[in-house]
């Protein structure tokens, strides 16, 4: 599976300006909102009580926000390339500047772990979030999204 079975074209964000993670977290939302006809509020509340328990980012400038939703009917994800890096109280400390939120069924279990592993696995593969940096627009970052991992097999 890659990650575009998790994201359509349309939920690829290519030059999101914010200045902060809880605006980033807001956009975010408001983007998932559009395309998942979900609430908006609903979804910013999951993902800031989700970021209390600890930040969402992973290191080398990825951050992986996620939660659940009651009413959503499949998982949804959302890829944003921010303009510039942002403090998102990362462990190594480093500007975030790659963004992948990710929202599951309340019911979805071990599917939620599953896609949650493969993004990260996905972004922390450092030809990926390169190619991911250079691409300037939704289409070309797409494209990356749908590549599988260079460590997995065929």
């Amino acid at each position: 599976m890659t990650l575009t079975d998790l994201v359509a074209p349309n939920a690829v964000i290519p030059a999101l300006k914010v200045n902060n993670k809880k605006q980033a977290l807001q956009e975010l939302a408001a983007r998932a909102a559009e395309l998942t006809g979900q609430s908006e509020r609903e979804i910013l509340e999951i993902l800031l009580q989700r970021e209390k328990l600890g930040s969402t980012a992973v290191g080398n400038g990825v951050a992986i926000p996620h939660g659940k939703l009651p009413k959503l009917g499949r998982l949804f994800g959302l890829f944003a390339r921010l303009e510039r890096g942002i403090d998102f109280e990362a462990l190594d400390s480093q500007p975030v500047d790659l963004v992948f939120l990710l929202l599951a069924p309340e019911a979805a279990g071990a599917d939620h772990l599953k896609a949650l592993a493969r993004v990260a696995r996905l972004l922390r593969d450092s030809d990926i979030a390169r190619k991911l940096r250079e691409s300037r627009d939704a289409d070309a970052i797409y494209a990356v999204l749908s590549m599988p991992p260079t460590g997995a097999a065929a």
